[in-house]
C-alpha cells in the first residue's frame, strides 16, 4: 500500500453531475490533478441526479440537496469512478460511513447575487409587491425579514435555466450564488451583491468538495494537491455547526466563516442563524476563534450551535421536525 502511495495516477475517473456549472467544477478539478500529475488521464463521467429530474417541486419538500449526490456516489461505490464533484453546498451533512470528503478547495465568492433584467440596482430599489425567485429557504426567510414587502417564489433549475425564467419575465429578480455565476462567465449579470450582513451563506457555498470512497489512502493522498487548507477549515466550521443543528433544507439555516488574524495567531470568525421560514423569527450569533488543534473548526462550530440553540435555535428546529 505504501508503494502505491508513492506512484502517481496513471488514471482518474471524476463522476459529475451533467448541469453546465457542474461540468465547469469538473473541468476545474481535471485541470489540477493534470497539472500535478502530468501524466495522469483524468475522464469525467457524465450523470444525471434525481435532484436534476425534479423540478417542479422545492429541494425542501422532495429529500434535500442529497439528491445531487447519491447517484454519484453509486458510481463511486461500484467503481465506474474513483471521485465525485460536488458544490460544498450540495454535500449532505452526513455522509454514508463509505464515503469521506477528501478535499475541499479553495473557495471562490461565498456571497449571494442580485440579478435583475433591468431598471434595479439592488433589493431596497423594487417596488413593493415585486416577485423575486429564490431556490433556498435559507434566502427566502432573509428575505422575508429583510423585504417584507417583496413576495418571494420558487424558483427551481439550473442556472441557466435561472436566469431564462428572469428574462422572459417570470420574476422581477431572482437571487443566486455568485460563485456559479463567475465560475460561468455570467458576472456581468450581477446587479449587485448581498453582503453576509443582508444574506448570510449556506454552509460551503462557494467551495467545491471532492467526495472519494472510505478507506482509500492512496487516493487520499494523490488529492493533496487539491486542498486549500484555510477554505477547508471554514468549510468544516460551518458544516460542523450545521450537523449539530439537524441543518437540512427544511431548515433555514446559514453559517459563514472567514479567516481572520488573531492574538494567538491565525482564527476564524464564524457567523451563523437559523431562522423561521416566514422570516419572522430569526436567531443569529458568531464566534471567533484561534485555529489551535486539528479539531478547532468543528469545535467552533458546535460551540456556536450550543449558543444558537440556546438562544431559541431549538423552538424553530422543533417547529419544522
Amino acid at each position: 500500500m505504501m508503494e502505491s502511495m508513492k506512484r502517481p495516477p496513471t488514471k482518474l475517473v471524476i463522476a459529475s453531475r451533467e448541469s453546465r456549472l457542474a461540468l465547469w467544477q469538473s473541468e476545474h478539478v481535471r485541470a489540477q490533478l493534470q497539472r500535478a500529475y502530468p501524466g495522469c488521464q483524468v475522464d469525467i463521467l457524465g450523470m444525471t441526479t434525481r435532484g436534476d429530474q425534479i423540478l417542479d417541486r422545492s429541494l425542501a419538500k422532495v429529500g434535500g440537496k442529497g439528491l445531487f449526490v447519491k447517484e454519484l456516489e453509486a458510481a463511486l461505490a461500484d467503481g465506474r469512478a474513483d471521485l465525485a464533484v460536488h458544490s460544498a453546498k450540495d454535500v449532505p451533512m452526513e455522509l454514508p460511513e463509505d464515503f469521506e470528503l477528501a478535499a475541499i478547495g479553495e473557495r471562490e465568492d461565498a456571497r449571494d447575487a442580485f440579478v435583475c433584467g433591468a431598471g434595479y440596482a439592488a433589493l431596497a430599489d423594487l417596488p413593493a409587491g415585486a416577485v423575486v425567485g429564490t431556490s433556498s429557504l435559507r434566502r427566502e426567510a432573509q428575505l422575508r425579514a429583510c423585504y417584507p414587502r417583496l413576495q418571494v417564489a420558487s424558483l427551481r433549475g439550473n442556472v441557466l435555466t435561472r436566469l431564462d425564467k428572469l428574462d422572459r419575465g417570470d420574476y422581477q429578480a431572482i437571487i443566486l450564488a455568485a460563485a456559479g455565476l463567475k465560475r460561468l462567465g455570467l458576472a456581468d449579470r450581477i446587479r449587485s451583491y448581498l453582503e453576509p450582513a443582508d444574506s448570510l451563506p449556506a454552509p460551503g457555498q462557494g467551495a467545491l468538495a471532492i467526495e472519494i470512497r472510505a478507506g482509500r489512502p492512496d487516493l487520499a493522498q494523490w488529492l493533496a494537491p487539491l486542498l486549500h487548507p484555510e477554505s477547508a477549515a471554514c468549510v468544516r466550521a460551518e458544516r460542523a455547526l450545521s450537523r449539530a443543528l439537524s441543518g437540512s433544507c427544511q431548515l433555514p439555516l446559514a453559517a459563514y466563516a472567514v479567516p481572520e488574524d488573531t492574538p494567538a495567531g491565525r482564527g476564524l470568525w464564524l457567523r451563523a442563524l437559523v431562522a423561521s421560514p416566514d422570516g419572522r423569527s430569526v436567531i443569529r450569533d458568531e464566534l471567533h476563534a484561534p485555529l489551535a488543534g486539528v479539531d478547532a473548526p468543528e469545535r467552533l462550530g458546535a460551540e456556536l450551535a450550543a449558543r444558537l440553540k440556546k438562544a431559541g435555535a431549538d423552538a424553530i428546529i422543533s417547529a419544522l421536525t
